[in-house]
């Protein structure tokens, strides 16, 4: 009789002692917001065997131990940008208006790259056009192209750009790749990787997957390098929003053209895009790239000031929100965000409300329709504060918005890969470009103007007579943002 009642007890005895063993670790797990650590731990007790599995594959931002040994290491070894030769030139410090440095401060105190003039820069018309840039760039290259990209498909886009490196492998260029594992597996599982690899482009996996049961106990599997990033002959660079891709994006069709902005630019601050390329790379893959960074930075010329931001698991925690908090609490007159995944947190919710409330016109795009349905209804959870504080918003028809850019005062302009969501803010490597320069933000701003036009306005009446089952469903969509 006793015998079948510990059966009975003892796995209940040792589930309440693993639930006890996770409150504890839930309660003192650093840089976790109070609503975090509430709601895992209702999910923990209210969803026993679910919620401690949940917990043990989601709950906790880690890469593995090994991983982060690794890239901490490469990271101490890389010499800083400000220390190569040329750095200090007269012309290279920035020179903004002194407004604007406490902005530049901040994104310094992420990646440790102080902003650096010198730089010109150019806006492609749309993605097919930003291919076809970068394809001429790489035909042109004399010494090395680098590249990083969250999502390759083996489409007509993608399949340019890998036959452009395989041209420039066959003259002699250093020809290096890493593409996330997870989101370039189309390309990386074609004929199209092999062919690369065949003509001598290194080419390499970012946070590989191999078997997903036993990657989901060195660390978890949904955290990825989103980053998108293309440095030539350590001079060219470009940053956006933009996979290396066709827009219509036929692996997620029906809501295409993907809508994005990405940046050709030229310049010193191609350096900084190095560094993060290097790092990245040199965590993955035994070859030291140490002294390209070592090279003398080329003759100061004329140009603006840019800054290159890296962001993601394993730096500074909540780096993101602040940048986009601080820039947000900085503008004075205008302030234009365009985003396809907004999932913020309070302090950025509340940012967002305050910049109206002062009287800066305020204004964020969405798209109307979103290849997520989690963030869109998490999304829409915000409309009614967001309007009810003044902020303008709209929703872009005709494809998917993925353009994430903001612009300041019509002066400041952050343009990258991160979106106003957790995901970017503590799970995804992200690379962001911020920079100082009238006459690009105002070619941005043009951009963002012509997705204003096509998008509808949200009237808050509308919002307001939303049924309380829309309203329920938002709302509980949107309290899985601090678990996940």
């Amino acid at each position: 009789m006793i015998e079948p009642i510990l059966l009975t007890v003892t796995p209940v005895a040792a589930h309440l002692v693993v639930q006890a063993l996770l409150l504890v670790r839930i309660l003192l797990r650093p840089h976790r917001e109070p609503a975090s650590r509430i709601a895992w731990v209702v999910v923990v007790f209210a969803l026993p065997l679910i919620g401690i599995v949940a917990y043990l594959l989601l709950g906790e931002v880690n890469i593995g131990r090994r991983r982060l040994e690794r890239l901490r290491a490469v990271l101490a070894r890389l010499p800083a940008v400000a220390d190569a030769p040329g750095a200090d030139a007269p012309g290279l410090g920035g020179g903004m208006p002194g407004r604007y440095a406490q902005l530049f401060r901040v994104g310094e105190s992420i990646s440790g790259h102080a902003p650096i003039g010198g730089n010109r820069a150019s806006l492609p018309a749309d993605s097919d056009a930003v291919i076809a840039a970068m394809v001429a760039d790489i035909d042109a290259a004399r010494d090395h192209v680098h590249l990083i990209f969250y999502i390759w498909l083996p489409d007509r886009n993608g399949v340019k750009v890998a036959e452009a490196l395989i041209r420039a492998a066959a003259r002699g260029v250093a020809c290096r790749a890493l593409a996330d594992d997870l989101g370039a597996r189309p390309m990386i599982r074609s004929g199209h990787w092999r062919a690369m690899r065949a003509a001598g482009v290194r080419l390499a996996r970012a946070l590989p997957i191999g078997n997903p049961l036993l990657r989901a106990l060195r660390g978890r599997i949904d955290l990825r390098n989103h980053r998108k990033v293309v440095v030539i002959d350590d001079r060219i660079t470009y940053c956006g929003s933009q996979n290396c891709a066709d827009p219509q994006f036929l692996v997620k069709a029906r809501f295409g053209p993907w809508v994005d902005l990405m940046i050709r630019f030229e310049g010193p601050v191609a350096r900084q895009n190095q560094h993060l390329f290097v790092g990245d790379w040199m965590a993955h893959v035994d070859e030291d790239l140490a002294d390209l960074l070592r090279r003398p930075l080329p003759p100061a010329s004329p140009g603006f000031a840019a800054q290159v931001i890296g962001t993601g698991p394993t730096v500074r925690y909540s780096a993101m929100p602040e940048l986009f908090e601080s820039l947000i609490y900085g503008a004075r007159r205008e302030l234009v965000i365009t985003t396809p995944y907004y999932v913020a947190g309070e302090s950025t919710q509340a940012a967002l409300c305050a910049a109206a409330r002062r009287g800066v016109a305020t204004t964020v795009v969405f798209p109307a329709r979103n290849d997520s349905w989690i963030v869109a209804a998490a999304s829409r959870s915000y409309y009614a504060d967001l309007l009810a504080a003044g902020v303008q918003i709209r929703e872009y028809v005709g494809g998917l918005l993925h353009t994430k850019s903001l612009t300041l005062d019509g002066e400041v302009t952050l343009i990258g890969s991160a979106n106003m969501d957790r995901r970017s803010f503590e799970l995804n490597y992200e690379n962001n470009i911020l920079f100082y320069d009238r006459d690009l933000t105002a070619e941005v701003r043009r951009r963002q103007q012509d997705y204003i036009d096509r998008a509808g306005l949200v009237d808050p009446d509308v919002v307001a007579a939303w049924t309380w089952r829309r309203r329920l469903w938002n709302n509980a969509v949107a309290m899985l943002g601090p678990v996940l």
